[in-house]
């Protein structure tokens, strides 16, 4: 079950941190506080009672935690993703000083939510659980949901607004609303700017802000019984004079209650302090061109990719020019003589004000060109040139990311080029169509078109990719498409008169090599029977023992590869077969490449070693929410693009320093090389069937592949001996027996082991909880059996993390009730295991994404039943049902019995689980229930 309670008391009554190290972002948009660290600090270093108060604020709705991060634990150690979701409570309360209405904390203040920096926090977020679900509309609906959490806090606040902000913290106390004004005066050449101070006196009857002249509050105020107003108007002021040299001369010599005329040297003086300004209280209003504190300057624009790269993959080498601009506007050599011939600060380019820094952009300048002569005319690397882009600097000893003078006085862009291939990466719905051709037999959805498009443009220019679409999305399909385009190509090249003998094009064309497809050994099965379904003119060759013996494969089956399109193998086969690291594959395929998220397992380091001209991945898993899982999927997809495990643990602890740390360059770095489609996507959901049902075939272990074959012998003994009613109630039992072991030996032994590895099921549900947990999606788990209800949800239990919920015909219906509204809960358990026949109707579990029948009860209806469990009126997302069948055994071949049709009678169907099974003849019988060794037994 789930704690809702994370914190506990204290002896002085203040709740203490208790269960939580960061955020988490729902599938509904809503953040909660979860227990899985994601940062390599140390709990340690955090404030155990500010963990306690946020967790009691979060209690009301992230909302009310927002408002309370940014309000109250300003300065306090944090989670990096808590530091991240703080700024937008700082934003909030940041809003509430500068909103006009002061007088009163009842009152409602219009604070719009701010796109801008809600975009800009979206762009740097750090990995945290559910950050695939993050947009900035997802922000915006959190603003709103903060906004009212705020006003609701206000309402009850018995006092001023400024009494509430001070509660809040003493950073947030506004005592006035002083502001200070810089304008530009172009009529005034020797001092073309000008400073007033003002303060807001109240508001006119328009409900506008009225400025006066500070000057104006000695008058007001003036005499003994305004003096405490007085000062408290002037407060921020006063602070302000203790951190900016400049605000304490204008307070000393008088000089701030008087419009003033300024050169551009007093101009760059004020705006230089504007942080500390604004700090302390004070408004301050600037001209536009200072907008977003990041004036005009110029700067030293790289410009990587203005024509295609020489070469192919993430080494092909683009060109690199730098030039100086302002505003994009490239300078001329006169330009550069006046900006050198001024003094450091403001000055007037071209009817724009600027910033110079004469040093700081010579030594910026010295550093790109000494980058573009050390590289010559080969020019960079296409990895290089997309850390550059992201200003991302991974190396040993450098920093994270550019340093300020690089970033502040350069500017580094893409060119042409580059511009058009990283924008088909990055949003591929525009590039031209691929199309497979007929030789597909399926109509691909538009998401999946522009997948396929995808994954063609990585392979024209021989980069690796990751495909991280959600599970039910139709990965498999689109790399079949892919394998089609691919051979398609081949074979159009054949047609073309011969190429000249020796060249490069004839010895490509020559060495044309098949794909490999590295798969878990429980979905070879699958893979197999989508391109049966979808490719059939594809030519499959799988390199695994249970269809080719050991020593075949061992001794490299020349004649099965240079037949093949597509080679299916297995993580465990891989490091048995050494020659498949010696291949020149077209293409190398990592299905569920969570497998290689463990650099230094066997398996992914034999996946490493693998020679393909493009290499790509696919798996449902947020794998852009852990940095580690991420660095060892890109050291397969990309090597080098993320340096070393050493140089990138030092770049993410880099990125990690400071009161904001930003994963933005990151991010940026890594987004052309992941395409990620979500079923929560209005794009794409809309074009999706609501139901997706998929096969998932799980193998035998050896123990139950033994008391299979004993209970089929068993089976043929007995037939000889019994007739009539008696052979059907045996027929019936040794059914019910054979599925008891496809489930577990355990069920039938009755031992109580029930141990993972003796159980295919066990190790198959394993894996597709695997990928339901990291995006907090919950599921419907139905067996026939209530005997294995427990020990299923124990299994469950520790894939998830979490408890979960079970349900049989012993539940009574109080607790049945109890049970519905715990799970239905967004935040309650992920997972909830049902007997068939209790849980298969009456409910509404809509709360559920996911169905998974554990074992078949072989009557379409009665399944479909169990799922409108889930997938009925109220659910508003996709509905994946997952059947596990256990190859090689009578699972399997009832499964494609249903599928075949070719029992469409539902007089038939609903005569009871297998019933007609009964009526078959002996020697058809046992053909159904024998087993296929080879099939079955699955390595990992």
């Amino acid at each position: 079950m789930v704690d809702t309670d994370r914190s506990r008391k204290t002896s002085d009554g203040e709740k203490t941190h208790s269960g939580w190290s960061s955020v988490a972002l729902g599938p509904s948009g809503h953040f909660h506080l979860d227990g899985e660290a994601t940062s390599s600090a140390s709990a340690g270093t955090w404030d155990t009672r500010a963990m306690g108060r946020i967790a009691a604020a979060f209690e009301g709705g992230d909302g009310a935690g927002v408002v309370h991060l940014g309000g109250t634990e300003v300065e306090v150690a944090l989670p990096p993703a808590a530091t991240w979701l703080r700024e937008t409570g700082r934003l909030l309360i940041t809003a509430l000083c500068g909103a006009p209405a002061l007088n009163s904390a009842h009152a409602r203040v219009d604070l719009p939510a701010p796109t801008g920096d809600l975009s800009r926090l979206v762009g740097s977020a750090p990995p945290f659980l559910g950050g695939e679900y993050l947009t900035v509309e997802v922000m915006e609906e959190l603003w709103a949901r903060s906004v009212e959490a705020l006003h609701r806090e206000l309402a009850a606040f018995d006092g001023s607004l400024e009494e509430y902000l001070q509660a809040k913290n003493p950073i947030w106390h506004q005592v006035g609303r002083v502001c200070f004004h810089l304008a530009e005066n172009k009529r005034d050449a020797e001092a073309p700017f000008a400073f007033v101070a003002t303060y807001t006196a109240r508001l006119s009857a328009g409900a506008k802000v009225q400025h006066l002249p500070l000057g104006e509050a000695l008058r007001e105020y003036g005499g003994a019984r305004n003096r405490t107003a007085l000062l408290s108007l002037l407060a921020p002021v006063q602070r302000a004079a203790q951190s900016s040299a400049l605000c304490r001369e204008l307070v000393d010599s008088g000089a701030i209650y008087h419009p003033l005329r300024w050169t551009p040297r007093e101009a760059w003086r004020f705006l230089n302090d504007v942080d500390a300004l604004q700090t302390s209280g004070v408004v301050v209003r600037v001209p536009e061109f200072w907008k977003g504190r990041r004036p005009p300057r110029p700067e030293a624009r790289v410009t990587i990719g203005k024509r295609a790269g020489a070469g192919i993959g993430a080494d092909a080498l683009l060109d690199f020019s730098v030039d100086v601009v302002v505003d994009g506007e490239p300078l001329s050599e006169a330009d550069m003589q006046r900006i050198l011939a001024s003094t450091d600060g403001l000055a007037l380019v071209r009817g724009k004000w600027v910033v110079v820094d004469r040093e700081k952009l010579a030594r910026v300048l010295d550093q790109w060109n000494a980058l573009e002569q050390a590289h010559g005319e080969d020019g960079i690397s296409f990895s290089e040139g997309l850390r550059l882009l992201a200003g991302a600097h991974i190396d040993d000893h450098g920093p994270a990311v550019a340093p300020d003078d690089e970033q502040e006085w350069s500017n580094v862009v893409a060119g042409p080029w580059l511009t058009e291939t990283l924008t088909g990466m990055r949003s591929p719905e525009a590039l031209a169509a691929a199309e497979p051709g007929p030789e597909l037999r399926a109509d691909l959805r538009p998401y999946q078109k522009v997948g396929v498009r995808w994954l063609w443009l990585l392979c024209r220019l021989g980069l690796g990719g990751c495909l991280a679409d959600d599970m039910g999305l139709g990965k498999t399909i689109q790399v079949l498409a892919l394998i089609l385009l691919l051979k398609r190509q081949r074979g159009s090249e054949a047609s073309r008169p011969p190429l000249r003998a020796g060249s490069p094009e004839a010895k490509a064309s020559a060495t044309a090599a098949p794909s490999l497809l590295v798969v878990p050994a429980s979905l070879i099965a699958n893979w197999r029977a989508e391109a049966a379904r979808f490719a059939p003119s594809l030519r499959l060759f799988v390199a695994h023992a249970s269809e080719t013996p050991m020593d075949e494969l061992s001794a490299r089956p020349d004649e099965a590869l240079a037949q093949a399109d597509l080679v299916i193998t297995t993580y465990g086969t891989l490091s048995r077969l050494p020659w498949m690291a010696e291949e020149p594959w077209e293409l190398v395929v990592l299905d569920e490449a969570q497998a290689i998220k463990n650099p230094n397992a066997k398996q992914t380091r034999a996946a490493k070693k693998l020679r393909g001209r493009v290499r790509l991945a696919l798996t449902g898993t947020p794998v852009e929410n852990r940095l580690g899982d991420l660095w060892s999927l890109f050291d397969f997809l990309c090597p080098g693009l993320l340096g070393t495990a050493k140089a990138f643990s030092a770049f993410v602890k880099r990125l990690e320093k400071g009161a904001q740390p930003s994963y933005a360059p990151l991010r940026e770095l890594v987004k052309p090389y992941i395409l990620r489609r979500l079923k929560t996507d209005r794009r794409v959901i809309d074009d999706l069937p609501e139901k997706t049902e998929m096969q998932a075939y799980c193998g035998l272990s050896k123990q139950q592949a033994a008391l299979y074959a004993d209970a089929v012998t068993s089976l043929r003994d007995e037939l000889a001996q019994v007739d009539g009613i008696k052979r059907r109630g045996l027929v019936l039992a040794y059914l019910v027996r054979l599925k008891q072991i496809c489930n577990h030996p355990s069920q039938w032994l009755g031992d109580g082991a029930w141990e993972q590895a003796a159980s295919g099921k066990f190790a198959r549900v394993a894996e597709i909880a695997e990928e339901i947990a990291p995006r907090q999606e919950k599921a419907l788990v139905f067996t026939q059996f209530r005997e294995i209800t427990e020990p299923l949800a124990a299994h469950l239990a520790r894939v998830f993390g979490r408890p979960g919920l079970v349900l049989t015909g012993e539940t009574t219906v109080k607790r049945r009730a109890a049970l519905v509204e715990e799970f239905q809960r967004e935040e309650g358990p992920p997972f909830f295991v049902l007997s068939l026949k209790a849980g298969g109707t009456g409910l509404n579990l809509t709360a559920a994404t996911h169905v998974i029948h554990f074992d078949r009860w072989w009557n379409p209806a009665v399944e479909n039943q169990a799922t409108d469990r889930a997938f009925r009126i109220g659910q508003k997302r996709n509905v994946v049902v997952h059947k596990l069948i256990c190859r090689g055994t009578l699972e399997e071949k009832i499964d494609a019995i249903i599928a075949s049709k070719q029992f469409l009678s539902h007089e038939i169907l609903e005569g009871g689980d297998g019933a007609f099974l009964t009526e078959l003849g002996d020697d058809e019988l046992l053909r159904v229930v024998s087993l296929d060794i080879r099939a079955a037994l699955a390595e990992t």
